[in-house]
């Protein structure tokens, strides 16, 4: 294989990872404290020197590869939605850009979201899958009570510690902690109002278009080395005759 087809072929599956990334991005436009996913691209060279440092020792270094672009990381943009009022009191906005509610989900899981749209599922505050948010104590909330919003637990949490989990919300990395449970959550909610999703439609579809185009390029350029061979194989095949 013509050592050119290696970058552009790893190029190729980079740029249809980020389109996936990028249209989930999309997708998710009005769903409520949604956060985009961004991504890092690296070099094969830079894993292989992380490996190194590790203790690895690798037995052959290929020279060609050392450059093949490769996806680095993905990350979380933390960067806070608009906070939009809607007058219903089951609605609830977080003020600081790294707090989260908690949920119980279906498994019986603790797990957290920016999605203040709750509901009232029998006498119980849920999310909009229909889960229990939770107090302190990590205990439904029952409606019936006097106060009930002051019950809500919010907790605060650095998005290194989290990924990203089913139904819109979150969950502890393996080794991801807690940085704070807040006591009193009175001045942490804003009532009435949602926290919209923090993607930008436009610059959105400007990078989706982007990476299409990246993986378009990508494609031509391989295309063309295999008509450059094809062509090569031709020339010697005919002058062998």
């Amino acid at each position: 294989m013509n050592q050119g087809t290696y970058p552009l072929a790893a190029s190729m599956i980079n740029q249809i990872n980020r389109i996936d990334m990028i249209s989930n991005n999309l997708a998710n436009t009005n769903t409520h404290g949604f956060k985009q996913e961004g991504s890092t691209e690296g070099s094969f060279n830079y894993y292989l020197q992380r490996a190194q440092m590790e203790g690895f020792t690798p037995t052959k270094i290929n020279e060609v590869t050392n450059t093949i672009p490769k996806m680095d990381s993905k990350f979380i943009n933390s960067e806070q939605g608009v906070v939009m009022p809607t007058g219903n009191a089951l609605d609830f906005a977080l003020s600081d850009s790294d707090t989260f509610f908690k949920i119980q989900d279906k498994s019986g899981d603790i797990v957290y979201t920016r999605d203040g749209a709750f509901k009232n599922l029998d006498g119980f505050l849920v999310d909009s899958n229909g889960q229990f948010v939770l107090s302190n104590d990590n205990e439904p909330i029952a409606l019936e009570e006097e106060g009930f919003e002051n019950q809500i637990s919010v907790t605060r949490i650095d998005f290194e510690q989290l990924e990203k989990y089913k139904d819109n919300n979150f969950k502890l990395k393996e080794d991801g902690q807690i940085t704070e449970q807040l006591e009193n959550n009175d001045r942490q909610l804003v009532q009435g109002a949602i926290e919209k999703s923090n993607v930008n439609s436009v610059s959105t579809m400007v990078a989706l278009i982007d990476a299409h185009r990246r993986f378009e390029q990508a494609q031509k350029a391989v295309n063309s080395i295999d008509e450059l061979n094809e062509n090569l194989i031709n020339k010697i095949g005919n002058n062998n005759n």
